[in-house]
């Protein structure tokens, strides 16, 4: 039986200018490993488990990103459903070798993301836990086309959240006010916060017009101010400093080469206890 129900996100990666300054980077901030795989390419491991991946860019044209990837187990199958919802494939169904095979599509906002057919490899060994992936959400202007298309092609079921709710969190670091937010629920669960695996956020007016469509993903830390500050240190950035939302504190960042991720620091219960 595959790890990742249909539709979950399995695996994350982001390509870089300088392979070995993001090992560099990401090794310091979350305690990375790293080994060499097949080309310019990097497994990331946290405690010995694999959560991500890094890539040289093969093309200067190409953006400085982190990618997401969605488990499909039949990708030939979701790449028609792309296209029939009005989304764009960008790379046609391609085998890594014993990995898997993926894909790479845009939704009609045109925000990019992946398709990830399992092989050898399921796709993260850990996650939700400090130094690995544990959320991510598409940033769009087209939520009455991008909304759709999702739930068509993934069977996403979608929970929409109050301005006054959890998607006050959503609200620009300039303080620009509260935009609507969407999580998603794999087909076959009860929709709401305990079985969302995402969601879509929606760019205000308060952002340049010229700010693309894009996945936020987010990773798992200890402590979000401590993470923020050694982002700085290391040459990267703060895009939205820490801030408090219902699921804990975050931040939104950019490491050395512009590449833009989010932290998220758990919420700590009175007891203690995350």
């Amino acid at each position: 039986m595959a790890a990742f129900a249909r539709s979950a996100p399995c695996w994350v990666d982001v390509q870089l200018p300088d392979l070995e300054a993001g090992k560099r980077f990401y090794g310091e901030l979350f305690g990375w490993t790293f080994r060499a795989g097949e080309g310019p390419y990097a497994d990331a491991f946290s405690d010995g488990k694999l959560v991500a991946a890094l890539a040289a860019k093969q093309d200067g044209r190409m953006p400085t990103a982190w990618g997401i990837y969605f488990a499909t187990d039949d990708i030939a199958a979701s790449v028609a459903r792309i296209r029939e919802a009005g989304g764009q494939v960008i790379t046609e169904p391609v085998r890594a070798g014993r990995a898997g095979v993926l894909a790479q599509a845009a939704d009609p906002g045109g925000a990019v993301f992946g398709l990830w057919q399992a092989g050898d490899r399921e796709g993260f060994q850990k996650q939700n836990e400090p130094g690995s992936f544990c959320w991510t959400e598409v940033h769009t202007r087209r939520k009455d086309r991008v909304d759709p298309f999702y739930e068509k092609v993934f069977g996403f079921q979608g929970t929409d959240l109050e301005a006054s709710g959890p998607d006050a969190a959503r609200t620009g670091p300039d303080g620009s006010p509260p935009v609507g937010f969407r999580m998603w629920s794999p087909a076959g669960t009860e929709p709401g916060p305990d079985t969302a695996v995402g969601g879509r956020s929606v760019i205000s007016d308060a952002f340049p017009a010229e700010l693309p469509s894009y996945f936020l993903s987010y990773f798992a830390v200890e402590d979000c101010n401590w993470t923020a500050g050694n982002a700085v240190r290391l040459g990267g950035r703060i895009s939205a400093p820490p801030f408090d939302i219902p699921y804990g504190r975050m931040a939104v960042l950019q490491d050395d080469q512009g590449a833009v991720f989010a932290v998220l620091q758990p919420p700590v219960s009175e007891n203690g206890a995350e």
